[in-house]
């Protein structure tokens, strides 16, 4: 018999599966994650990591198995209220290129009924947060970089305040040099918003950067669960071994 959900999880996943035709996506998982927590899903292309992280939110729907959202089964007559509560990143950002990144920003407040001055208020607070110029508000997404790009997806996705925020890969499509300052500058932001937060990503070293709380997927399945130590010390299976082996260290400098 399963145990019941913790009712103090922001999200939770008890035994959920989800296919694509004859392939499982999602596999019997069970997951929790904790109010205020940073979780990391890690995993090869196609372990289920991304699929996980949409079905939290309702872009994809389980085929058995429950999805909850603040104690409560995530619906479809309520996934857009749960949607509101949750700011979501995307690689590459996924922002809508006919519109000015203050456009991009506004777009649901505005929906929601916030007015102009509100919605400058806000995005001049959140340029403040990820560092990003505010002379580059009235530019269209073509005519930014990539790391400020990602910058402006973070900012879409902080606007209304969501106390979870959702992040797909945010960092992959980025060169190294802005990937290692975007890195340092998200860590900070998570330490001072203090939000749930749920990140996928393939890198086990930018994963155990983010958080000491790692869930490495194969085939659908949740194959550990714990601290990069944990992975190293007490590897659940062969597939941990060598998944943590694959991250190689740069070669010592010749003498």
């Amino acid at each position: 018999m399963r145990a019941s959900p913790d009712p103090d999880a922001a999200f939770s996943l008890t035994g959920v599966t989800h296919a694509f035709g004859a392939v499982r996506a999602i596999d019997d998982v069970t997951l929790e994650f904790g109010r205020g927590r940073t979780t990391i899903l890690i995993g090869t292309s196609g372990s289920g990591k991304s699929t996980a992280l949409r079905l939290l939110i309702g872009l994809e729907w389980p085929d058995s198995g429950e999805v909850r959202c603040d104690g409560e089964p995530l619906r479809r007559e309520t996934v857009l209220e749960v949607r509101r509560r949750v700011g979501y990143v995307i690689q590459e950002g996924g922002l809508f290129p006919h519109l000015t990144v203050l456009g991009n920003l506004g777009l649901l407040p505005h929906h929601l009924g916030w007015n102009k001055a509100r919605i400058r208020e806000r995005a001049g607070e959140l340029a403040e947060l990820t560092h990003l110029h505010t002379g580059l508000l009235v530019r269209f997404p073509a005519e930014l970089s990539g790391g400020e790009r990602q910058r402006v997806a973070l900012m879409r996705a902080l606007m209304l305040n969501p106390p979870t925020l959702l992040l797909d890969e945010p960092l992959g499509a980025l060169d190294p040099l802005v990937r290692h300052e975007l890195q340092d500058e998200l860590r900070e932001i998570f330490r001072h918003l203090g939000k749930t937060v749920i990140m996928v990503t393939h890198d086990l070293a930018e994963a155990a950067f983010f958080s000491d709380r790692l869930v490495l997927m194969q085939r659908g399945r949740v194959v550990q669960d714990g601290s990069l130590d944990d992975f190293r010390r007490a590897p659940a299976d062969d597939f941990v071994r060598a998944f943590v082996a694959a991250h190689r260290k740069l070669p010592d400098a010749a003498s």
